[in-house]
């Protein structure tokens, strides 16, 4: 009877995984595939429960980020997030003790602010670090 629950557990896990693709159950699935093995040999119900936690937890830590670099490695940047790293110019001053600065960036101009805390000219060229909240963490590129 251990041996179709686990089968079922793996079965939900994998189904879960399916519909999500976010590559988080299945890793617990192993487990639970180890954990039936296991019942079928006739281990006992908490030797099953701790070889699935185990073994989920190994899967999980050790083959994620691996199967996220090879199963992501042709998604995009969207929005945001791949302003990080280009180029814009400041089109007002950038300064922080008065709060303001505009860099124009693909076409839009965006709210500003020096990371170290210079004062960047109009005209400059900045490289985009970070982005805190809606504006654009910069700094004075050469």
């Amino acid at each position: 009877m251990d041996v179709i629950i686990w089968l079922v557990i793996a079965a939900i896990l994998i189904v879960s995984e399916i519909v999500s693709l976010g590559l988080t159950t299945i890793w617990f699935a192993g487990g639970a595939i180890i954990a039936a093995v296991l019942a079928h040999f006739g281990a006992h119900w908490i030797v099953q429960i701790l070889v699935f936690a185990v073994v989920s937890l190994v899967l999980l830590v050790l083959t994620r980020p691996i199967a996220q670099k090879h199963l992501m490695k042709n998604v995009e940047k969207t929005n945001a997030e791949g302003l990080v790293g280009t180029f814009g110019l400041v089109t007002e001053t950038i300064d922080n003790a008065k709060s303001e600065g505009v860099v124009y960036l693909d076409g839009k101009e965006w709210t500003a602010r020096a990371v170290n805390g210079d004062v960047i000219e109009k005209d400059s060229k900045v490289k985009v670090e970070s982005i805190s909240g809606v504006k654009l963490m910069v700094t004075k590129s050469e």
